[in-house]
């Protein structure tokens, strides 16, 4: 995954909150219903004719599930609603799919500019509980200027969602050995990458390609028009800039200001951005590492973290870790191990979380290392998952015409294993996932987005899910992209830091972009 699977604690409760809306609307129909739901990008994109979304008042559903949170003492209301759009853009006045929205409107808003739409990422991560969150964490200059508006993409979330991996199956997933060193490890790894394709094909079908980012960039002009807005007004994170450089590109005219946020890089190959992303969670550990050997009260995982987590997934293969969390029947595996780990370097906040967890593990209970990593997969205490998982990979297999065989990916395996420990083999595997994917696929275009307004750039120097190189790809390549570099740590910047949040917003509210790439201190 390009982004971690945070369990969207407001997406469980706006489940109830969507059959009220979904009862008022008409149905649509499923990308399964159609024979061929995907087609190449056009010069110029078709606009169906849209309809103002119908907000209903869903303040008191939401109210409950944000009480006590930072921010919850805002005085906001929350709208949700539907947004209609062509299951083909082909065929503009064919069957439709149902995207829902979630609008959140502070109390101290005046002089309304327009709405601020945000994506998460992922591919898979609900915008909708983004909307919810960032009403609660964005600054007041900005609540006071835009409505938050979260539409959960296609196939995601509470849009229609892609679901063709059962929760048995995803559990396998991420307790698989994430570091194989034999050949029975890797044919247990593609054997499962390969029923997890046909599984999605046999639900699907054609219907798979539906999909693909271009047609989400293409539904986000939708929204755009839905909320009376002439211009798009966006903030995107991590997989959230492929999907805000792909509308740049297909209707610049139509951006006012964009916002992309740990962005992934465009011009880098599957395999490229695989290996950049195991070295930057390489030094992201190492990061965690020295941040941890340097407490005065000593690290609780002991003087040398890495030797440590490695005698842990040692020990967690031949003897899985049990826990000690009420109902739990589940023992950690080295997948899950490395997942916690994986979890934790999204976010330096957590760190502390996690030596303390791996501690834990190291005395025998893994309740702590479970928590963060299914806090990476979007599993729930019952077991059951979110669709990220589904989505993340139809998404990106929709995305791209890359294949790598088992050759290749042993090859890689076996290479990245040794020059990057703990997270190498992982990502060489990842490379193998859309192989068997036998479904219409639409390549992302080449963006350079020329004639849009400037697009506002920002990379982290210690990201290790969107390594800042990329952030430098995506603003030279965007003809009006412009870089602001935060000198910190973790996955994306705003609103970490002052210096980035100033620029920010100066650009948000006042189309103030930096005359020049910018650069913040830690």
């Amino acid at each position: 995954m390009s982004a971690p699977s945070r369990r969207p604690a407001v997406l469980v409760a706006l489940l109830s909150v969507v059959l009220v809306v979904l009862s008022a609307c008409s149905s649509s129909d499923s990308p399964d219903d159609a024979a061929t739901s995907s087609s190449a990008a056009p010069t110029t994109p078709t606009e169906p004719s849209v309809a103002p979304v119908e907000w209903t008042d869903c303040t008191a559903d939401i109210a409950p599930i944000i009480a006590g949170r930072p921010g919850a003492d805002r005085p906001l209301t929350f709208g949700c609603g539907q947004i209609e759009v062509p299951l083909s853009y082909d065929d503009p006045t064919g069957p439709t799919l149902s995207l829902f929205a979630v609008r959140a409107v502070s109390g101290t808003q005046a002089d309304r500019i327009g709405s601020l739409v945000v994506n998460p990422g992922g591919p898979g991560l609900s915008a909708t509980d983004a909307a919810v969150q960032s009403a609660l964490t964005l600054p007041d200059a900005v609540l006071a200027r835009f409505d938050v508006v979260g539409v959960d993409p296609r196939g995601v979330g509470l849009s229609q969602p892609v679901t063709c991996i059962d929760d048995a199956t995803k559990d396998e997933l991420t307790a698989a050995e994430p570091r194989p060193t034999t050949a029975d490890q890797l044919d247990a790894a593609f054997g499962l990458a390969d029923d997890v394709a046909a599984g999605c094909v046999d639900e699907y079908g054609e219907g798979l390609g539906a999909f693909s980012t271009v047609d989400s960039a293409r539904d986000l002009d939708v929204v755009r028009q839905a909320v009376g807005d002439e211009q798009l007004t966006y903030l995107g994170y991590s997989y959230g800039t492929t999907l805000g450089s792909t509308y740049a590109e297909l209707f610049p005219d139509e951006v006012r200001a964009l916002v992309l946020d740990g962005a992934v890089d465009p011009d880098a190959s599957r395999q490229d951005a695989a290996e950049a992303q195991a070295q930057g969670f390489e030094a992201a550990f190492d990061a965690f590492a020295a941040n941890c050997t340097s407490l005065v009260s000593g690290c609780p995982v002991g003087a040398d973290p890495r030797t440590a987590v490695n005698d842990l997934l040692t020990q967690a293969e031949t003897a899985p870790i049990p826990s000690s969390r009420e109902g739990e029947t589940r023992q950690a595996t080295p997948g899950l191990v490395l997942a916690a780990v994986r979890s934790a370097l999204y976010n330096p906040a957590a760190w502390p979380q996690l030596a303390q967890s791996l501690a834990a593990a190291q005395q025998g209970d893994s309740a702590g290392v479970l928590t963060l990593a299914d806090t990476f997969t979007g599993r729930a205490d019952d077991g059951t998952y979110t669709n990220t998982i589904d989505a993340n990979i139809t998404v990106s297999c929709a995305d791209t015409d890359e294949d790598y065989s088992q050759s290749d990916v042993r090859t890689l395996v076996a290479d990245w294993g040794t020059r990057y420990p703990l997270f190498g083999a992982d990502a060489a595997l990842s490379l193998y996932t859309c192989t068997p994917w036998d479904a219409p696929r639409t390549p992302l275009p080449d963006r350079d987005a020329e004639g849009a307004a400037p697009i506002l750039v920002i990379g982290t120097q210690g990201d290790p899910v969107t390594p800042l190189p990329g952030a430098v790809d995506m603003a030279e390549d965007l003809t009006s992209g412009v870089l602001l570099t935060w000198q910190g740590s973790g996955h994306t910047a705003y609103p970490k830091s002052q210096c980035v949040t100033d620029a920010v917003n100066a650009y948000l509210v006042d189309l103030a972009a930096p005359t020049a790439d910018l650069t913040c201190p830690a």
